[in-house]
């Protein structure tokens, strides 16, 4: 099964909740401008301006964060009955495909706990793929807000990072397949009760995690030689040529942690999304042969 198939049988609940994921981060990436608006309010009513010009900004700033809690405590209770029941229909249909192709049982089970990355992919990782796209894409629009330069540099930023990420995603490709061969023999290396080969099948398992890891190692250390020009540019552009207010200079800040902190995130993405896609093509072989 694809995850575009496994989409399509269950449309309208998922729908529903990666529409609610997107209200929330929606909420989110508002409010450091509105917090920036009740800061200078507040620092302007405090220079003897009278305390009304405080309300309306702070009540925007309260409906904003209202807004983002409800959307976030609502996902978090509606997620789990979705994608709980569309993990059970999964397995079935993986079970009854073993059963119907003789399949040893052992890589039957194997089979079926590996579709959990199906669940985890739409639960967790289409969110954070949207989060994410919002908070880079949010980010740089809302910093042209307040300097074109600013949103200039993350953008441009984003394109080296791309190139990175699409050379990284190659390159685990390749060690996820072994990660996933090797998954599938789970059950009969314990099968066979010996303690000597159940040692060797994990430190089989450890090499291929740990050679993932410093891949994701070395592309995280190079995003950071990027990140470090944005802030050397932002701290120019803030400092020796603009004179934002207290609360711009908040927004800034905030808006410029967003960028950095979800372009650091892409790889981890990546990599589940190579993951998932390497799993989709075993179990599309398996169907195909059936067919």
């Amino acid at each position: 099964m694809q995850p575009l198939e496994l989409f399509r049988l269950f449309r309208r609940p998922i729908l529903l909740a990666l529409s609610i994921v997107l209200i929330e981060k929606l909420a989110w990436i508002l409010e450091p401008t509105v917090f920036g608006n009740v800061i200078d309010a507040m620092i302007a009513s405090v220079g003897g301006r009278e305390f009304a010009g405080v309300i309306v900004p702070l009540a925007v700033w309260i409906g904003v964060f209202v807004l983002n809690s409800g959307a976030g405590t609502l996902r978090r209770s509606l997620d789990e009955r979705i994608y709980l029941r569309i993990f059970t229909e999964l397995t079935t249909r993986i079970a009854e495909l073993g059963k119907s192709r003789n399949l040893p049982s052992t890589t039957t089970a194997a089979r079926a706990e590996l579709s959990r990355e199906y669940i985890t992919f739409f639960q967790y990782r289409i969110p954070e793929t949207i989060e994410q796209f919002v908070d880079i894409a949010g980010a740089i629009v809302a910093l042209a807000f307040f300097d074109w330069r600013i949103s200039l540099t993350c953008l441009v930023i984003v394109i080296p990072m791309a190139m990175l990420t699409r050379m990284y995603t190659r390159r685990v490709s390749i060690l996820q397949k072994e990660l996933h061969d090797s998954r599938e023999e789970i059950y009969e290396t314990f099968a066979a009760r010996d303690p000597e080969q159940v040692r060797g099948y994990y430190k089989k398992m450890a090499t291929i995690q740990q050679r993932i890891a410093n891949w994701g190692a070395l592309n995280f250390g190079i995003f950071r030689v990027f990140l470090l020009g944005i802030f050397l540019v932002v701290l120019y552009i803030s400092i020796d040529i603009d004179d934002f207010t207290t609360g711009s200079i908040y927004s800034i800040v905030a808006y410029l942690w967003t960028f950095v902190t979800s372009a650091e995130y892409l790889p981890d993405l990546m990599e589940s999304w190579t993951s998932l896609r390497e799993i989709s093509e075993r179990l599309r072989t398996e169907e195909s042969v059936e067919e």
